[in-house]
């Protein structure tokens, strides 16, 4: 059964950085290869929202509030995406999920447990 898992989460204050990554598991890299994938968050209270999303080819797009900052990216050899996090503000604060994008670039309803990031000092 395919597989997300979050990790690289964790507590820092503003202004600084985190990587956080993304590994998917029981699914060939020609299939991986193949999928768009995202990052999406959630903070208490709110509904999941978009990120950044990564397509098949590499091209990005970014939420306005993070553009700038946080910077998405794949390794397909490794089955992964990684999000690099910079100048972290405390609203960044949320846990984070990646996913799987069909081919509307909507995410398919499929989750890991997702990563806690805390911006406080």
């Amino acid at each position: 059964q395919v597989q997300l898992v979050e990790s690289g989460g964790g507590l820092v204050q503003p202004g600084g950085s985190l990587r956080l990554s993304c590994k998917v598991s029981d699914l060939i890299v020609s299939l991986f290869a193949r999928k768009g994938m995202g990052w999406y968050r959630q903070s208490p209270g709110s509904q999941r929202e978009f990120v950044a999303i990564i397509s098949a080819d590499g091209v990005t797009n970014y939420a306005d509030s993070v553009k700038g900052r946080l910077t998405i990216s794949r390794d397909n050899d490794k089955k992964s995406i990684y999000l690099q996090m910079r100048s972290l503000k405390p609203e960044d604060t949320a846990v984070y999920y990646c996913a799987f994008l069909n081919k509307m670039g909507i995410p398919e309803d499929l989750w890991g447990q997702g990563t806690q990031v805390t911006v406080s000092s």
